[in-house]
């Protein structure tokens, strides 16, 4: 039986996972984050918009936002710097500052109002590729449904570049493209559909995650649909690729289906049952019958 953390978490987990997977949504669409998500761990950066609440003092709350170099200016206390630290950290800073003389015992609140400090960059085979805001504790699930979610042709596995520890992203940084590139991580999405959590990452200012397209197979003959086809799974099998052209025609002799396959540079014609598995690149040929 389930225990109750476990329960909660599946029923966080599900209403995303259903977003993920509905087809054509749009980052304008997608959820917004929880509104206490990365509470007091989300590090402040220049052009963010906080919300400071000073409990009984309503004279002093408001929005504010951050400069561009990393402070802006508090009434009574001066120009405070914010940029670097965490909700926590500048809540501390604020209530030492106004205890000092001020207030005997000071309630601050802080949150962010807008992120702008922090971006992601979503490329390849998502609905919408581009920049996006890093918002809390954002994970690899809330950000690929920001992008539109993945595409019929998207590979089952995204890659996570991270950028360097110290060193802002200036744009999308591909899978081998800098050597400095502090850490690249694999994760197979159709694990994180299936529940899998470990696999739902925290994302952090600067990744790039990259969803390549899945290498192709190509169906031709006696099909209903000849064509080139996405390879999702590497232990889909030949009825299985004919499935997906639509299945083989009342023409189609299906015990004399073979394969082209590129075998060390060279063509090679393999004939072939119908559980077999085929491979990235394979043409599968299905011959009409005799009669």
């Amino acid at each position: 039986m389930c225990s109750s953390n476990a329960k909660r978490a599946l029923l966080l987990f599900l209403p995303v996972v259903a977003w993920l997977l509905l087809p054509g949504v749009s980052a304008a669409q997608a959820p917004p984050p929880q509104a206490d998500a990365g509470r007091g761990e989300y590090i402040i950066g220049p052009q963010d918009v906080l919300t400071v609440t000073v409990w009984d003092s309503p004279d002093l709350s408001g929005k504010f936002s951050v400069e561009t170099d990393g402070s802006f200016t508090f009434p009574l206390i001066g120009r405070v710097k914010a940029s670097g630290l965490t909700l926590r950290q500048f809540e501390a800073e604020l209530k030492k500052k106004l205890a000092d003389g001020y207030f005997k015992n000071p309630q601050v609140s802080v949150a962010v109002e807008t992120y702008r400090s922090q971006r992601i960059f979503i490329v390849g085979e998502v609905r919408n590729p581009g920049t996006y805001q890093l918002t809390g504790d954002m994970t690899l699930i809330e950000a690929i449904a920001r992008a539109g979610s993945t595409t019929a042709s998207a590979n089952p596995e995204a890659i996570i570049v991270r950028a360097p520890a110290g060193k802002a992203a200036e744009g999308p940084t591909l899978p081998g493209q800098k050597a400095d590139a502090a850490d690249t991580q694999r994760v197979n999405l159709r694990d994180l559909q299936s529940g899998v959590l470990s696999q739902n990452i925290a994302l952090r200012d600067g990744d790039t995650i990259f969803v390549p397209r899945a290498e192709s197979i190509y169906v031709f003959g006696q099909v209903r649909n000849p064509g080139a086809y996405a390879l999702q799974d590497a232990d889909t099998t030949i009825m299985q690729a004919l499935a997906l052209a639509g299945g083989v025609t009342d023409r189609g002799a299906t015990n004399r289906i073979k394969i082209v396959r590129v075998v060390d540079g060279e063509k090679a014609e393999i004939k072939v049952h119908l559980n077999d598995r085929v491979k990235p690149g394979d043409t599968i040929i299905v011959p009409e019958k005799f009669f």
